[in-house]
């Protein structure tokens, strides 16, 4: 199992793919917004994710849903940090997710010990300058632009060969600016700059991301191309009833040893995750 360096003890030597719970402390993530905003409420549901068996919890305080605008750090502060400090004492390896240098920065003095990047340093130019200050696990994701335009910035001439290549020109840019190699975890951005047919291939031929031969984290979890997937009589199936679905994939990724996935219900990837690693060891 490849993992980034930096991770803490208890997840350094771990031989199956870990998970990593999604929390978002937002009003408007396309899966759950709302639901946790709520600084207690938050802490419970984080708190239930680990007893059900999730390695990290990821938490955010901005929406990067498809056509969302952006919100101050201010607010972002705001959304994170209690939950953050309410959760230090846990255990449980806490990743914050964000784009920005400012809330990176308070996080990991709040006691997180991972950042996720969507933007992978395309957003905010100082953050790769100091993420090469730390000694923590750096997630840096496929990103061709914010939110809000997205959608617009679909076009590939080969989706897989263009996003290998856009992730290894930004790993080496992330290099560059100081970040160790072996710090670096990648992730190929299911959904984001992407159509929902272009998602598949990405998933068929994953071997092609895996030759860049760093730890890759999978966020497919409750995706549109899933609903779009399940659809019937031309309506896609809502984001609460797409887990069988993201259960599979995470399967899938398990199955071929990914370092990790990034699920919104953790019980049955945790419990899929079992499974194949049972099976691995068997002789």
């Amino acid at each position: 199992m490849l993992h980034p360096s930096g991770l803490p003890e208890n997840l350094r030597n771990l031989d199956r793919t870990l998970v990593m719970g999604v929390l978002n402390v937002t009003p408007d993530s396309f899966s759950d917004g709302g639901r946790f905003n709520d600084p207690t409420i938050a802490t419970n549901h984080a708190l239930q994710m680990i007893q059900d068996g999730a390695d990290i919890i990821d938490i955010g305080g901005e929406s990067t849903r498809p056509g969302s605008d952006r919100i101050t750090v201010k607010e972002e502060l705001d959304r994170v940090l209690p939950v953050i400090s309410a959760l230090v004492n846990s255990g449980v390896a806490i990743s914050i997710d964000t784009m920005r240098t400012d809330v990176a920065s308070a996080a990991i003095a709040a006691g997180a010990c991972m950042i996720n990047d969507v933007s992978g340093g395309k957003s905010d130019p100082e953050m790769l300058s100091y993420v090469a200050t730390l000694n923590v696990p750096y997630i840096l994701m496929h990103w061709r632009g914010p939110s809000n335009i997205m959608n617009t910035l679909t076009d590939y001439n080969d989706v897989v060969a263009d996003v290998t290549r856009e992730v290894s020109n930004q790993v080496d840019v992330a290099v560059a600016a100081g970040i160790a190699r072996e710090r670096i975890a990648i992730d190929p951005g299911i959904g984001f700059a992407k159509t929902v047919d272009q998602n598949w291939p990405i998933l068929k031929h994953l071997d092609v991301l895996e030759g860049l031969g760093l730890p890759i984290l999978m966020g497919a979890s409750r995706k549109k191309f899933l609903g779009e997937l399940l659809a019937k009589e031309g309506v896609a199936r809502d984001s609460d009833e797409r887990e069988s679905a993201t259960t599979a994939i995470s399967t899938l990724m398990a199955a071929r040893g990914l370092w990790a996935v990034r699920v919104h219900d953790v019980k049955p990837t945790r419990d899929a995750i079992a499974v194949v690693d049972r099976i691995a060891k068997t002789s």
